[in-house]
């Protein structure tokens, strides 16, 4: 019993030590990490800024799906939720609640960026308009 604790102690600290949060269906990524993501087959990537900032500027391939419009929810529960999801927005404020409101929907593979589109840019994605 006493190596089980010991054994759980030390994948907690590490799990702790590695940066990346990860809460129900959800996991906050460093640039590199959403980049290889986003990259893989079947992943869908999610700008959830305002229409206009998507326009100005997006990762290419994108959906855009504003966090902070009336209809958020609604358009989120037309996806599939045991698709894999790759959200993000300007700074990572409006991508945290977004990924929260989708993990509490029942998605089960949402990995939000810890950072920005800029922070994105900066880790060489393909930003269209």
């Amino acid at each position: 019993m006493k190596k089980l604790l010991v054994l759980l102690a030390a994948l907690l600290g590490i799990t702790v030590l590695a940066g990346c949060g990860s809460s129900g269906g959800v996991t906050t990524v460093d640039p590199q990490a959403f980049l290889s993501t986003a990259k893989q087959p079947g992943v869908v990537v999610v700008d959830v800024r305002t229409p206009q900032e998507y326009a100005a500027g997006h990762v290419d391939g994108a959906i855009n799906i504003d966090v902070e419009g009336g209809s958020f929810d609604a358009e989120i529960a037309k996806l599939d939720k045991n698709a894999t999801y790759a959200v993000y927005c300007h700074s990572g404020r409006r991508s945290g609640l977004a990924t929260d409101a989708m993990g509490k929907a029942g998605f089960t593979h949402v990995y939000n960026l810890s950072g920005g589109i800029g922070d994105l840019q900066a880790a060489g994605a393909t930003i269209v308009s």
